[in-house]
């Protein structure tokens, strides 16, 4: 399938609004985290394609700032995700050598996440992350 696509026909930066997983679930009869569990995968097969084939930019809107009035529960469970996410995918992150930038006001983010991040960073893999504010 990789053979029938011409490079110069692909776009250079694709952005995807993440959205629907917890309704996704729902219609499963799971719980809405259920769904956002399942989205990783997605991510991975996304953004491991996108690199696999080129694109230079891969836009991912995953937390806006209408997610903020989601129950508590539920983006205590978005936040710890992305931690837990980023801890494991960083590795295959820096092995097909795409950066991570991350956008936003991150002072609304909890505690916990930044500490994360900042753990991450400390830990060598700053070279994979950016912030734009």
């Amino acid at each position: 399938m990789k053979e029938q696509i011409r490079p110069e026909s692909l776009p250079k930066h694709i952005a995807i609004i993440m959205d629907g997983n917890g309704r996704w679930a729902k219609k499963k009869g799971a719980a809405r985290i259920f769904g956002h569990k399942n989205a990783i995968k997605a991510v991975r097969d996304v953004t491991e394609g996108s690199a696999e084939l080129g694109v230079k930019f891969l836009t991912l809107y995953a937390f806006s700032t209408e997610n903020w009035n989601r129950p508590k529960l539920e983006v205590k469970a978005l936040m710890e995700l992305l931690v837990l996410t980023l801890g494991r995918e960083t590795n295959t992150l820096m092995k097909n050598n795409i950066r991570l930038k991350t956008i936003g006001d991150l002072e609304k983010m909890p505690d916990s996440v930044k500490k994360g991040l900042e753990k991450l960073k400390e830990e060598g893999y700053q070279s994979i992350f950016d912030t734009i504010m």
